[in-house]
């Protein structure tokens, strides 16, 4: 079951397990509940109304393609390598994989994914699972508040890299549960911000086993790392 509003400091796998398997495949994401994770982040485009879970436009760094994910036929995409013999999986295929044995921090990466997300969790709530198993995270703004328009019960992570003046209205505006912030950004004072706003601050992507223990002194409620047995070794 999620403990995505747990008090306990959560440990994140960024894109499944990505220090160890190809990110953002099942086999990374297999890797990453082995590891002991709270949470799994993936990233998510749109493809023909269909969402597949991979964080670049451009096929070539992370497959044996070529190209932009959105000039691809669906059929292409899924033919393609994603690493170790891995297609690059579906949201379905990850939540089925997952089946509520971690939470799951869903990054709207691609234009007009927030629809398709929403309704897949609206599918799989009325399967049995819970509002606490999913958070949605954008640097996108509009699709943050495309979600909360649908539905503002899901919860919502607002994705920052540095410190924007606005950011705390920003994040109230949008209703936002959690501010996640790039781990050089945070420090007391940005912690005491966010959590005096009853916010919780969650850092990427911190895998220098120093590092994580410096945010752990800080006291954030979240570490995104590629490692995530690093969390539990510091």
């Amino acid at each position: 079951m999620s403990c995505l509003n747990s008090q306990k400091l959560l440990s994140i796998g960024h894109r499944g397990a990505m220090g160890h398997e190809p990110e953002n495949s099942l086999l990374s994401i297999q890797k990453a509940m082995s590891l002991g994770v709270d949470v799994i982040e993936i990233d998510v485009h749109r493809v023909e109304e269909q969402l597949l879970v991979i964080h670049d436009r451009s096929l070539a760094r992370t497959t044996n393609g070529e190209g932009y994910i959105t000039d691809k036929s669906l059929s292409y995409l899924r033919s393609l390598d994603a690493g170790k013999g891995q297609q690059i999986p579906t949201l379905e295929e990850v939540f089925n994989t997952v089946n509520r044995q971690v939470g799951i921090n869903i990054e709207l990466k691609g234009k007009q994914t927030a629809t398709l997300v929403v309704d897949l969790i609206h599918r799989y709530l009325n399967y049995g699972w819970s509002y606490d198993d999913f958070l949605i995270s954008s640097f996108n703004h509009y699709e943050l508040q495309q979600v909360q328009v649908i539905d503002p019960k899901i919860n919502l992570g607002l994705l920052l890299y540095g410190i924007p003046l606005d950011y705390l209205k920003i994040a109230e505006k949008l209703k936002v549960a959690t501010i996640i912030n790039n781990y050089n950004f945070i420090d007391s004072e940005f912690i005491s911000s966010v959590h005096k706003q009853g916010l919780k601050c969650w850092a990427y992507t911190v895998n220098e086993l120093e590092d994580i223990k410096i945010m752990k002194q800080l006291k954030v409620d979240g570490i995104i790392t590629n490692y995530p047995e690093k969390v539990g070794d510091t």
